[in-house]
Parts: C-alpha cells; structure tokens; sequence
C-alpha cells in the first residue's frame, strides 16, 4: 500500500487512527468511573458494593480484557479476517456500553461482559491493519504506528473528561432533574456516551472499507476451505463447551448446590491466571527441543516478564487505588469550580502526548549509551515507585477524611508516565526479539498476559483501600516495586551478558 492521504501516510490509516481513538474514548470514558460507580451508595444511584468487592470486580474485568486479545487474535487468523473482527468487535463493545447504561444488576454484569469480547476482537487486530497498510520495505511503518498510538492517547485523554462529566458533574445532575429524570441516573448517561463514542468510530470505519488492503477480508492463518470449516467447528464446540457449562453451573446455583456470585468468579479468574502463566512457562522449558542459545533467551524473557507484571500491577491501579483517592481525598476544584473526580483519569494521556516525544529524543540524543531493554524496565519501575512515593506524602497530608490538591496525583501519574514511556515501548519488542522463531505469536500472548495480571493485581490491591491506612497502601506500593526495580538494576549487566551470548 504506498497511497499518501493522511499526513504523508496511506488513507486507511485516518480510518484506523479515528476508530481506535473512539474505541479507547469508549474504553478509557467506562474504566473513569467504573469503580466510582459500584462504591457509591444506592442512595446516589451506585451499586452500593463494598471497596474489596468492586476492586475484585474491576481487576478481574480489566485482566480479561487483555486476556482475550489472544482468544481475538485466532478468531480473525481462523474465522473473519482483521476487517470483520474488527467491526464485529466494535459492535460488541457499544451493545456492552448500551447494557451498562441500562440500570440494573443483570445489565450490569452482561455489559462487562459484552466489552470483554469486544476488545477482545478489536484491539489487538486493529492494530495488526496498521501494519497491512504499509508494505514490508516501507519506511513510514513505525512514523504510522507514532501517529496511530496518538489516536490512541487522544481517545483516552477524552473519554474521562466527558464520560466522567455525564456520570459526575453536579451541573448535569441538576440538568437532569429539570428535565424530569431522577439525577442519581447520571452515571448511566456517562456509561451511554461511551456506547455513543463507539458508534461514532464504527460509522466511520464502516464509510472507509475500500481503503484496506485486500489481506484484511480474508483469515490468513487458514490455507484453504476445509481448514476453514475445521476452525468454525472448533468455534462452535467451544461456544456449546461454555454454554454447557454455564446451564449447569445456573442449575447447580438454583438448587443450592453451588452459590455463584462476581466475587466468587474473580476468585476463579484468580486461579486460572496463576494456572495460564505456571502452564505456559512450564511448557516454554520442558515442552520444547531448544539450543542453548534459545534457553537462555527464554530465562531473559521469564525476568522481562515479571518485571512487566509488577510494573502493571503498580501501574494500572489508576482505575481502582488512584481513582478512589482522587474521589475521596482529592480537592476537585480550579478556581473554586468543582469538576469530576474522574476527570483526573485523563492526565495519563495527556502527559503521553507530551513526553512521548521527549522521551523518544533523549534516547536519540543518548545514541551508542542509550540503555539496555532491561535497563529501561528497571528506570520504568523505579519512577512507577516514585509516582508512589508522592502518594505516601499526599495520604499523610490528607489524614483520615482529609482532601489534598490534586497536584499531589499529578505528580504521581507524570512520574508513572514516564515510568510507561521507559518500558512499555520496549517490552513488545524485547519480547519479539528474544523469542526463538518459531514463538514470536505466542510471545506477544505472553506480554499481554503480563498486562492482564498486572490489571488483576491492582485490581486487589485497589479493594484494600479501606482496610489498609493509606499510608500503609501507598508504602507498600512503593516498597514491592522498589524492591523489583533495584533486583532489575542489579541484573542489568549479567541479562546483558546472557542478551550478547544468545544473539
């Protein structure tokens, strides 16, 4: 593809661009105020959950949002292509933001339901399409995937800030009442502007089809029609596997033989997680006839991976621990004005869109001492602790229902950016170099894997933000990362020497 229509770039890129910003408009908007909304009290038109419930809760939906881009990636190589996954997903993900919109519990729990597979299908493929637009020898392939990865940032930066703007401001509560409807409903009209954002994307990506490479209507990953029909049937076996399995569980449930709650499945997504990650590096080492050279690739990787895990763990709890605190113990004013808690959820974005050029220059200007991977891993942790490390000042000023400034968790997510900015690049390419040839699609599971854990930890540690003082928290936080951060500083040298001796 070598058609210019967008800054220099083929024109399906604006499309992708457009459709991606909209999709994490819808995704970034819903994560703003998810746990906002469970904790609130029925009173104010939340669920009412208790803190360790709704962080439970929150963890184990982030942690398969990730989960399933694995499950998405086979899907469109098997059965529809990129195009159609794509699409597919996308209207998954507006149904899911349409069911949260709807007030009740049942609606609740099928609208998360619902975004999981629709991510699933959208977010990995999407960005596989940016890669089809470009030919193999095209030098614009990675200034196409900078410009995308901004789309990406824009949509996050403004999806909190009208998401949380419907869902929390008083001025539109007040709105509400006046039009006749009750304002403890606003947070469903925040969970119904990003079903609207996700429509607005897939509109736009439905006008754009002929700007798409023929590749992207085709499953490339089957060779002819047989293999097709083979796949379907395996699709459908599964679906029959999960909807079997799910009538017995009902039934069992109904007749007091088992009691299934959300609580309870984020204790089972605990156990599977564990049991993914035990079986996939288990199999990595006995599994398979490796060189020398392809083992030592593979410890490199086991170490890069749990420093990613950590780095997420600390990393995402802006949705749960973060959010909380901006929500409870943050001064939401400019000049006396009130605005949203969870408009604070787009300063991560923000701040990407700032620095990612910066960052990318000093690493130009660092030239032959430009650090390692895991160099960068280890100064990507060591800012994530000291993003914490401000927090633990910031809870000490607030006490016990106190409110601090929110330039206390400015500084924290300017800090984790630039943690994310030192890791999050390199991890995906760290992975793809160091596996052996024949892993290089399973290894990007595996970094997604990293991610989901990370999600599922904070998640946890987000639900102990009334059982543990803040203090507490924060120091913990910032001690467990610390600790990796300097246990990965440390192996900087002889990781580098394993790197060198496996290259």
């Amino acid at each position: 593809m070598s058609k210019r229509g967008f800054f220099g770039h083929p024109g399906g890129l604006s499309t992708l661009f457009f459709t991606e910003m909209w999709e994490r408009f819808s995704y970034y908007g819903m994560r703003a105020i998810l746990i906002l909304y469970m904790v609130a009290p029925l009173t104010e038109g939340g669920m009412g959950l208790p803190v360790s419930d709704a962080g439970a809760i929150q963890g184990t939906y982030s942690a398969l949002v990730y989960l399933m881009t694995m499950v998405g990636g086979w899907f469109a190589d098997k059965l529809l292509g990129l195009r159609r996954s794509v699409f597919w997903g996308g209207v998954l993900i507006m149904c899911g933001h349409i069911s949260l919109a709807v007030r009740g519990a049942g609606t609740f729990y099928l609208g998360l339901l619902l975004v999981v597979l629709g991510t699933g299908l959208l977010k990995g493929n999407i960005s596989a399409m940016v890669g089809q637009l470009y030919d193999r020898d095209d030098t614009r392939r990675d200034a196409g995937y900078s410009v995308y990865y901004m789309g990406v940032n824009l949509g996050g930066f403004l999806g909190p800030l009208v998401c949380g703007w419907f869902a929390q401001q008083p001025a539109f509560k007040a709105l509400l009442g006046s039009w006749g409807f009750s304002p403890e409903s606003a947070w469903h009209f925040g969970f119904g502007a990003a079903a609207v954002g996700m429509f607005l994307g897939l509109v736009q990506y439905s006008l754009a089809r002929g700007r798409f490479p023929d590749e992207a209507d085709r499953p490339l990953g089957i060779a002819n029609q047989a293999e097709h029909r083979v796949a379907w049937r395996q699709f459908l076996i599964a679906v029959g596997a999960a909807a079997g399995a799910v009538l017995v569980t009902a039934g069992l449930h109904a007749g007091g033989a088992v009691t299934v709650s959300p609580v309870g499945f984020a204790g089972f997504v605990d156990v599977v997680l564990v049991a993914v990650t035990i079986g996939v590096f288990v199999w990595f080492f006995a599994a398979g006839q490796w060189t020398p050279e392809e083992r030592t690739r593979l410890i490199v990787i086991v170490v890069l991976f749990l420093g990613a895990t950590v780095f997420w763990a600390g990393f995402e709890q802006a949705a749960s621990t973060l959010n909380l605190f901006a929500d409870r113990n943050t001064a939401n004013t400019i000049f006396g004005i009130p605005y949203p808690a969870s408009w604070l959820q787009s300063v991560n974005s923000a701040f990407i869109i700032i620095l990612a050029p910066v960052v990318g220059l000093v690493w130009l200007w660092l030239g032959r001492r430009n650090p390692s991977s895991p160099a960068k891993f280890a100064f990507g942790l060591l800012f994530l602790a000291a993003g914490y490390g401000l927090m633990i000042a910031a809870s000490l000023l607030a006490g016990e229902s106190g409110r601090v400034s929110p330039m206390w968790l400015i500084g924290c997510y300017f800090f984790q950016t630039i943690g994310e900015l030192c890791l999050s690049p390199v991890g995906m390419s760290a992975m793809s170099t160091l596996a052996p040839a024949r892993m290089q699609g399973l290894m990007m599971g595996v970094w997604f894997l990293a991610i989901s854990i990370g999600n599922k930890v904070a998640g946890r540690v987000g639900g102990m933000y009334e059982s543990l003082p803040l203090p507490s928290l924060f120091t913990a936080n910032t001690a467990f990362v610390l600790v990796f951060a300097v246990g990965l500083a440390l192996l900087v040298a002889p990781i580098r020497r394993l790197m060198a001796r496996a290259s």
